[in-house]
Order: structure tokens, then C-alpha cells, then sequence
């Protein structure tokens, strides 16, 4: 029998990303489940796997079966742990629905930085910058929309311009029938809009281009056992 220990498994792991193409990012992501695997046996103790948009890899009609996976963990170890914890991070709100169907996971929705956690990444940020609260009025604590401006020496019409072409949203907005461009363009006001029967087709096709997301939790504190 081979002694395989957690620095052969970290080994593995380093390989297959050094060698991750675009096809070979699916087995790198799946292989991430019987890696973990390996150190339950190996470890027998506490271990986390973090996972974080991996659904764009496999197939978002495969996120479900992943997290299912990620149960399996849990649920049927190889060996006995004392802990597991098994977190699966995504940014396409599609994602959020087809895992939601099922009764594998909970799920938690991130909406952005904290202003505290923000205004510590602002602060790591060089050179000449616009006061914290303006940016924190213009981002809403996305730390991406952060970088775009930070990228486009904070001229906000430059940064627009990027957000419009690297999402596609020329193309978007044209494929749009009439109504729902003018029923867009009054949600741009009240949101709330979209939370209606009118609204519900038009939500249901700008969380498929990933531009909103639906069900924002309340973001007071909430533990998870």
C-alpha cells in the first residue's frame, strides 16, 4: 500500500492547476472532491474546502451536483473527522436557483463589503484617491467596481464605459423588446418594479446575464451552526 501524506495531496493539487486548460479546469474542479477525501484519511481531523466559482467551469447545470458532492464529504467520509465544513462560492445568481431547488445546501447571500471591510481595502489603495465616502457612494462596497474605477484613474464615465462593454450591456438592452426596455428603464428608480407579474420575466433574463440578483437576505447578523 502507498503512504500518501498531505504534502503528496498539495503536490497533485499545484500539478493539476499548473496543467489547468480550459477543458482541464473541470477535472481540476471535480478532482478538488477526491482530494479532500484523501485528507480525511491521511488527516482525520478538521478540514475546510473552500470552493469559489467553480460552477462557471463544470457547467452551471452541474452546480447541484457538485454541491451534492461536497455533501458526500460530510455525510459519507472515508474515515472518521472531527469537523468538516464545505463552502461553495459563486457570483452567477442562475447558480443560486438551481441549487435552491434542492435540500443540499444552505444558502447565504454575500451583498458586497461592510463599510468597515471596505474602507480597509480603500485605505491599502496608493496614490491619490477620492474621499472614502464618495467611493463608497459611487460602489456600494463592490470591491470590483473598486478596481474598475482604480484602473480608470477614478473618472467614472470612463469606468461606465468599461462596466457597458465588458458585460455586454449595448448588445443586452438591444435584445430587449420595447416594454421591457421602458420597464427597465423606471426599475433603474424603484427595483421593486421587477417584483411584479410584468416584472418577473424581465428579473428572470438580467439574472441570467448575471446584472442583478434576486432575494437579498437582511444583512444583520446570522450564525450558522
Amino acid at each position: 500500500m502507498v503512504d500518501v501524506g498531505v504534502e503528496d495531496i498539495r503536490r497533485r493539487l499545484l500539478e493539476l492547476l499548473r496543467e489547468a486548460t480550459d477543458e482541464a479546469w473541470v477535472r481540476a474542479v471535480w478532482a478538488v472532491i477526491d482530494l479532500a477525501r484523501e485528507l480525511i484519511k491521511v488527516r482525520r481531523d478538521k478540514l475546510a474546502v473552500l470552493i469559489d466559482d467553480a460552477f462557471q467551469a463544470i457547467g452551471l447545470d452541474k452546480a447541484a451536483i457538485y454541491v451534492k458532492g461536497l455533501l458526500g464529504l460530510i455525510e459519507y467520509p472515508p474515515e472518521h473527522y472531527e469537523r468538516i465544513i464545505a463552502v461553495a462560492a459563486t457570483s452567477e445568481g442562475i447558480s443560486k436557483r438551481e441549487i435552491g431547488r434542492h435540500r443540499w445546501a444552505t444558502l447565504l447571500t454575500i451583498w458586497n463589503m461592510t463599510k468597515d471591510g471596505f474602507k480597509q481595502l480603500y485605505e491599502q489603495l496608493p496614490g491619490n484617491k477620492p474621499d472614502f465616502d464618495i467611493i463608497w457612494r459611487v460602489t456600494g462596497g463592490n470591491p470590483w467596481v473598486l478596481s474598475i474605477l482604480l484602473k480608470n484613474h477614478w473618472n467614472v464615465d470612463d469606468a461606465i464605459t468599461e462596466l457597458i462593454r465588458s458585460k455586454g450591456l449595448g448588445e443586452a438592452i438591444q435584445s430587449l423588446s420595447k416594454g421591457d426596455r421602458e420597464l427597465l428603464a423606471r426599475a433603474v428608480d424603484d427595483p421593486d418594479m421587477l417584483m411584479s407579474r410584468d416584472g418577473i420575466p424581465l428579473m428572470n433574463r438580467l439574472i441570467e446575464l448575471n446584472l442583478i440578483v434576486d432575494n437579498i437576505y437582511p444583512r444583520g447578523k446570522k450564525t450558522v451552526d
